[in-house]
């Protein structure tokens, strides 16, 4: 790709994501008060995280039993109130036993 090329692309992404930020800003004046979509627009950045995390976890390793099984139990560690290091330690630590316990067993 030549220099020229990549500035085009450059502009055309930021311009793009310039856009999406400011449209909303640009079209709403006045406090949001109906309740649906209060709650909805609350939710969103929680969806978008869930929605790109999800996937990552159960391919970040190569074997999807093991991490499928350190995903849920960063799942039961944060519904019980862990902290955040706590279960990333905890669902680490499950993913290498589970790994490990493969190997010694011969189903990997």
């Amino acid at each position: 790709m030549n220099n020229h090329s990549f500035w085009i692309y450059l502009l055309i992404i930021a311009g793009s994501t310039y856009l999406i930020r400011a449209i909303p800003f640009a079209a709403v004046q006045k406090k949001i008060t109906n309740r649906f979509i209060r709650s909805f627009l609350y939710y969103i950045p929680y969806t978008v995280l869930s929605a790109m995390t999800f996937p990552a976890a159960l391919y970040a390793t190569g074997n999807i039993i093991a991490a499928a099984a350190g995903l849920l139990v960063a799942v039961l560690f944060a519904i019980k109130g862990r902290s955040l290091t706590v279960v990333a330690a905890v669902s680490c630590a499950t993913v290498f036993i589970c790994e490990q316990l493969m190997h010694f067993l011969g189903v990997l």
